[in-house]
């Protein structure tokens, strides 16, 4: 096992510039990703069109033939699970990663035949120091952001990458669960057998963010609601350094940062919290071969909320018919729109019947 210094970690809170990884003996695997969900009014997960709303991936990203309606109805959108390589030597690893709630969505490099509850790498060539050229397409995506360390290159067959990516969809029984009270305070439940490292509850209202952070949540805390005085800055360093102390590197924290700043920090109310490790091994176990001397796995959830001041928006622009204003809550908005009416009787929202989750990027030629 690598330690990081006090001085690593302050790294992840400045400016991510070069650092210095320690000259492993061995392979050194580290992973990220991020489980999105959304909470109900009683707190618990809901199902949702978790393939809806923006997805744009590369053209070169492989996906499956045929995704079943029954498949993107899901508790949680498993995002962006990436996985770099670090090593002082050529090698060569096999990867795979077993998704028994869920099915794989998006993957690339090219897998070992066509994922659907799984995915495997057979041969993943780790290739420290060469300079690799890696696919791109024609239009900027946030796909790119997540290159950005020092990982060694890989190729797969033909194909080559700083990375190993896959994204899918199922149903996990997510830990958080936060509900609001009767006295406007939010609950944050830990429904696991596991302490969460870190939960940060989040709301930008009209461009104006505060949050509050919690740590080593054991059971519940409960919360006021916080002033939306708040700087996204401090913000990104105090999460920066939470996924540093959860096992990344600097410059991966900042790499997952920049691939989600649009996303996670956009318009609305969440909990964005540090996964258990225990909890991402049972539901993504992953198997390297030959044994890494260091994994690290490192996966954000992310739990949508309805927080009252949305509610009361969500109806006043219903009854307007003012389709803006509910369009910034974007494919979210039907799962909260469902939620409102079986408590209140809101008419619930059409679910999207022939949504399109990739975009059709074009390819460099």
């Amino acid at each position: 096992m690598f330690f990081k210094s006090a001085a690593v970690l302050s790294l992840a809170a400045a400016a991510f510039g070069a650092e210095t990884i320690p000259t492993p003996t061995g392979v050194v695997a580290h992973e990220w990703g991020t489980f999105t969900s959304v909470a109900g009014l009683d707190g618990n997960p809901v199902r949702w069109f978790a393939l809806g709303g923006p997805a744009r991936l590369p053209c070169f990203v492989h996906q499956p033939g045929v995704i079943y309606k029954s498949t993107a109805y899901s508790t949680v959108r498993m995002e962006t699970p990436v996985i770099y390589f670090y090593a002082s030597r050529k090698t060569t690893v096999s990867v795979s990663v077993a998704f028994p709630a869920g099915r794989i969505t998006d993957w690339y490099p090219q897998a070992n035949g066509a994922p659907s509850g799984g995915i495997d790498w057979k041969a993943v060539e780790v290739l420290p120091g060469e300079d690799l050229a890696f696919p791109s397409g024609q239009a900027g995506n946030h796909y790119y952001a997540a290159r950005a360390t020092d990982a060694a290159p890989l190729r797969v067959g033909k194909e080559q990458e700083k990375l190993l990516f896959y994204r899918g969809v199922g149903d996990i029984d997510v830990p958080i669960r936060p509900k609001f009270a009767a006295d406007g305070t939010i609950e944050i439940r830990n429904a696991s057998a596991h302490s969460v490292p870190a939960a940060i509850v989040f709301e930008n209202r009209a461009g104006r963010i505060g949050f509050r952070t919690i740590h080593d949540l054991q059971a519940s805390a409960r919360l006021a609601p916080s002033e939306l005085r708040a700087d996204l800055a401090a913000l990104r360093e105090d999460l920066a350094g939470e996924l540093v102390r959860a096992g990344l590197y600097p410059r991966e924290a900042h790499a997952m940062i920049e691939t989600w700043r649009d996303s996670w920090f956009e318009e609305g109310m969440r909990v964005i919290y540090i996964v258990p490790r225990a909890i991402v091994d049972a539901v993504l176990p992953l198997a390297v071969t030959p044994a890494p001397a260091e994994t690290a796995r490192v996966f954000v959830g992310r739990v949508e909320v309805l927080s009252p001041a949305m509610a009361e928006d969500i109806r006043i622009a219903a009854a307007a018919n003012d389709r803006d204003a509910l369009a910034k809550y974007g494919r979210f908005l039907p799962a909260f729109w469902e939620e409102l009416h079986r408590r209140d009787g809101l008419m619930p929202a059409s679910a999207p019947a022939n949504a399109v989750p990739y975009d059709a990027d074009a390819c460099a030629k």
